[in-house]
């Protein structure tokens, strides 16, 4: 890498954000982009939304929030729609303080974080280009140099709106460096940055007794009082405060519901006014977003006291619950992971979908509905079709216990034990029963578990496993059919075949002799048995695929083994019956013969060249689905 090279074009891209003029210049600027002048709400709003909005299933996914976020797509829509958008239209909502309140490690730290990095890069382009007075403590918008009898007339004719007063300090330096002549004063363009403490703030609450409201407000610098005589003089006054240098940007408040009174109070005129009291100055006018996070325990412990029925009536409350969806579980996994030093660790297939699959349903409630268990449901909110389930009926799910996703086991607990499974382990592999096996030994060393939710967590374990079982079974069936797909079609185009002539009252042709003959009703039934169909319901089931078939090809679809949920377990079943028994002897005889051992290392070959294995976790995989199917 040529080092040099690459300061240099850093140092050319720092200095083509440096700009500086006058007001005059400044006006010019906004006539021609009066986005340059919007409030911070605005700007945070079309910050998320420049880096692309998706439409998914009816619902906006956000590309800004989507890179480092998984499955919280809802809840992360319901915060810009709900929120964000309103609050850029200039609607009431933009007076509120925004609290992220949800489990620990779901992602609240996380949605701030992006806010502010993302504020950050924004402010650097051209769209999202920031401007304040030059010299400002507060950074803040030149059009508070414009005096109120003239603000209309220019709000007009700019085609902006212009909140708040100018800074104590600005107001003096108006009069005393400029002599009163709002044109000639210097305005530069302002980058955000957190470390420089400019527009992003971050407060978070100490010792009561030792903190001081001038964290959140500035402060007098005494040592100057003698020299300018007065408390109550701009330039004795330090403006280092957090609401001051957030302005225009964003302020995160950590633990704000455990913070002491005296410092929320500044927060009720600043929501709702747009100023907080400082020093010896009439209010100071500030534009920022303040976002706290906090947990459900310490939210209901706020409201329940009375005396903070003010500063509740000025937030607004967005959960941000856990990720209810195992493909996206297992993302959260993989990012986790792939940030650490081990990953160069080989992980199995599927060993952190077991244990996404342990963690979902563990945030999930037992449905009332017949039928309805937790691993049909968690296999619903991923998506997956269910035979005899509809859209509606999963709205209603999430309408029958709309607190899924507020409790449960966090990610944070999972990557613990992933971690210490990876530290532990001499192998150069990670299966998913070593990860199921760390995740129930690390109940005994978590002292918050009680009995009742240990002994839930085991069962859920115990769930986890069955389901990895079946897709593990799955796994050695695909690799022992040779060519799974082309299997699974040769079946299924002879089951249509027959089931269309029985349908129809028809006879069917023999391909290789031209010879007529009945349905080949042998055939069916195999198929059928393996997902319980009975004598009795075979006519309505049969019938019902020949229509789903006739949908697909009025759209002009291809009907193949996976359209129809039921056809294609029921297949894929009977693939694996006529082959159970080869892969029983094969799997589980420990001294195989000469063609026992060909088929053995032809399917460890092909599970190591196409479905992702290594040597160690192909050969445990074949040993573990013979023992199965021994049982």
């Amino acid at each position: 890498m040529d080092l040099r090279s690459k300061l240099d074009a850093y140092r050319r891209r720092e200095e083509s954000l440096a700009w500086e003029g006058t007001f005059l210049d400044y006006l010019d600027l906004v006539r021609k982009n009066p986005r340059i002048a919007q409030p911070a709400h605005a700007r945070i709003y079309e910050m998320i939304v420049s880096a692309g909005v998706e439409i998914v299933d009816g619902h906006k996914r956000y590309a800004f929030f989507s890179r480092e976020l998984f499955g919280l797509d809802e809840a992360l829509e319901r915060l810009v729609e709900e929120y964000f958008h309103p609050a850029a239209k200039r609607l009431d909502v933009r007076k509120r303080l925004l609290l992220l309140m949800g489990p620990v490690s779901g992602g609240k730290s996380t949605v701030v974080a992006l806010l502010k990095r993302g504020l950050e890069e924004y402010t650097r382009t051209d769209e999202g280009a920031v401007y304040g007075i030059a010299g400002c403590p507060m950074h803040e918008e030149p059009l508070h140099l414009i005096p109120g009898p003239l603000r209309r007339e220019v709000e007009e004719e700019l085609g902006v709106f212009i909140e708040g007063d100018l800074c104590p300090q600005c107001q003096l330096r108006l009069e005393s460096e400029y002599g009163g002549r709002i044109e000639d004063v210097r305005v530069e363009r302002v980058v955000f940055s957190e470390n420089r403490r400019v527009g992003i703030g971050t407060f978070s609450p100490s010792d009561p007794k030792s903190q001081d409201i001038a964290d959140l407000t500035g402060s007098i610098d005494f040592s100057t009082i003698a020299e300018y005589g007065s408390e109550s003089d701009p330039r004795a006054y330090r403006f280092d405060g957090e609401l001051n240098k957030a302005n225009r940007g964003i302020m995160e408040f950590q633990e704000m519901l455990k913070s002491d009174e005296k410092f929320l109070w500044n927060l009720l005129s600043l929501t709702q006014e747009g100023n907080f009291k400082a020093g010896r100055f009439a209010l100071i006018s500030a534009d920022e977003l303040i976002v706290a996070h906090t947990n459900e325990t310490e939210y209901r412990a706020f409201i329940s006291n009375k005396k903070n029925e003010a500063l509740h009536s000025r937030m607004i409350v967005m959960p941000i619950p856990y990720n209810l969806k195992v493909s996206e579980e297992e993302k959260i996994y993989q990012k986790l992971i792939g940030q650490s030093e081990l990953r160069h660790i080989h992980l199995a297939p599927y060993a952190l979908r077991t244990a996404a699959m342990f963690t979902v349903m563990t945030r999930l409630r037992e449905s009332k509905r017949a039928g309805m268990d937790l691993v049909k449901k968690m296999r619903l909110y991923d998506g997956e079709a269910v035979e005899g389930v509809q859209d509606k009926d999963v709205a209603e799910l999430r309408a029958e216990a709309p607190d899924e996703g507020m409790f449960g086991v966090d990610p944070r607990y999972v990557m613990n034990r992933i971690s210490s499974a990876l530290i532990r382990s001499d192998a150069p592999c990670l299966g998913p029963l070593d990860i199921l096996k760390s995740l129930k030994e690390g109940f005994d060393q978590h002292p918050s578990i009680t009995p009742e939710e240990r002994e839930r967590l085991t069962n859920l374990i115990a769930l986890a496993r069955r389901e990895y079982d079946e897709i593990a079974k799955r796994e050695v069936q695909r690799a022992f059919v040779y060519s799974f797909e082309e299997s699974a079609r040769t079946l299924l185009e002879n089951y249509l075949d027959n089931v269309e002539a029985y349908c129809s009252w028809q006879k069917i042709r023999d391909p290789i002799t031209g010879e007529e003959m009945d349905p080949d009703e042998k055939l069916m039934r195999s198929i059928e048995e393996q997902i319980g169909v009975t004598e009795n319901a075979k006519k309505s089931f049969r019938e019902e695929i020949l229509i789903r078939l006739s949908m697909f090809a009025r759209k002009g679809k291809r009907f193949e083994y996976t359209s129809h949920p039921a056809l294609k377990e029921a297949i894929e079943k009977k693939l694996f019956a006529d082959l159970k028994d080869v892969i029983k002897i094969t799997t589980s005889t420990k001294t195989p013969d000469e063609e026992q051992l060909k088929r053995i290392n032809d399917v460890g070959r092909r599970l190591i060249e196409h479905h992702g294995y290594c040597s160690v976790c192909a050969n445990e995989l074949l040993q573990y689905t013979g023992s199965l199917l021994n049982r």
